[in-house]
This record gives structure tokens, C-alpha cells and sequence, in this order.
């Protein structure tokens, strides 16, 4: 599918068939393409935890208002990332490029993060929209349907896949194949509404 039928096809849909599964390469394939989005300063801060576990997936639904799409969808993911990824992982990242550009983006990134956890929260929050995106996205290239969620209980989930504390849960994603039609879309703001051209 090209890229903008990608864009136009997708919706979030909330009904999935659940006889259509995904093998372990289906899913390994989008995981893997998810990955390829870009994140804050390279810092491949995000981690995506499939949840496979059926039971696992019913505890989820039942602290997330119930939603179907949850355990009825083939492939569910939580879109993580790691805080503290600026101050842990950059020189790992960051380790094959030239000893300058090491040395620059060292003290690039510590002089932008350090001391600003709202900085550091937002950054992670933008990394998770952008591996989402491209999931959703990849998703529908191979013909599949998906649905971004946030209508969960953040503590409770995280609780469920033992969020490790450095991390924050960013969204979900449901992956399958839709089983009723998508709503007419509605309430589209006019183009020129939403689009601005150089100030407000």
C-alpha cells in the first residue's frame, strides 16, 4: 500500500476479528519497523512491551474501561520509554559516530536534560507518538487495522508489566484485523483552521 493510502485508510478501530492472529515474525516485523522512527537526540529511549500473555491481556482490558480491543485484537503493545535514557544510554548510542561528534552530542545532551524533568518526561512522550505513528502506520501497509490508546488506568498497567521506574507508559496499541467499519470521520476542522502560516 502506498504510503498515502497508509495515511488516508487509517482509523482507529475498536472491533477486531478475533480468528486472525499474527505469528511471532508478523509481530517481530512491525516491532521492528515501529523502531526505525526517530527519537529525541537518538537516544532509542523507547520500549515496546507486547503483551501476548491472554491472561495478562484481560487484566489489562479490565483497568482500561473494558475496551474490546484489548483482548480481541491480535497484537497488543505498550509504548514505553526510558527516562533516564539522556543520562544512561548516550554515550552507548552515540558510541560509533566520530570521537567529536561523541564529544558533542555528550555534552549536548546532558546540558539539555540535566535538571529538567518536565524536559526529559516531554522528550520520551514525543518519541512514544513518533514509534506509535510508525507502527500504526506499518500496520496498515500490510493491510491491518489499529487503534492508539490512552483511556487506561497509567498505574494500573504499569503495575500489570512491572514498569520498571525509571520508565513511563506513553500509550497502547491495539494490531488486527477490523471486524466492523470505521465511524464516519467527524468534526474535521477546515484545512485553513488548522494550519497556520508562519504566526498565529
Amino acid at each position: 500500500m502506498h504510503i498515502d493510502d497508509a495515511i488516508r485508510s487509517r482509523r482507529a478501530i475498536k472491533g477486531y476479528d478475533t480468528n486472525h492472529s499474527l505469528s511471532r515474525e508478523e509481530k517481530d516485523e512491525l516491532l521492528q519497523l515501529a523502531l526505525l522512527a526517530p527519537t529525541a537526540f537518538n537516544l532509542q529511549h523507547v520500549r515496546l512491551v507486547e503483551v501476548s500473555d491472554p491472561a495478562l491481556r484481560q487484566r489489562i482490558r479490565d483497568v482500561a474501561w473494558d475496551q474490546a480491543q484489548v483482548t480481541e485484537a491480535s497484537m497488543l503493545v505498550v509504548v514505553c520509554a526510558r527516562l533516564d535514557a539522556w543520562e544512561k544510554d548516550a554515550a552507548r548510542v552515540w558510541a560509533d559516530a566520530p570521537q567529536p561528534v561523541q564529544d558533542f552530542m555528550a555534552g549536548a545532551i546532558d546540558t539539555y536534560y540535566r535538571d529538567k524533568p518536565r524536559v526529559q518526561r516531554d522528550e520520551v512522550m514525543r518519541s512514544c507518538g513518533l514509534v506509535a505513528q510508525t507502527l500504526m502506520l506499518a500496520a496498515r501497509g500490510k493491510g491491518l487495522d489499529s487503534c492508539p490508546m490512552d483511556g487506561f488506568d497509567f498505574d494500573a498497567v504499569a503495575d500489570l508489566i512491572r514498569l520498571p521506574e525509571n520508565h513511563a507508559i506513553g500509550l497502547m496499541v491495539a494490531v488486527g484485523k477490523q471486524a466492523i467499519e470505521a465511524k464516519p470521520r467527524i468534526g474535521k476542522l477546515a484545512f485553513d483552521e488548522a494550519v497556520i502560516h508562519n504566526q498565529f
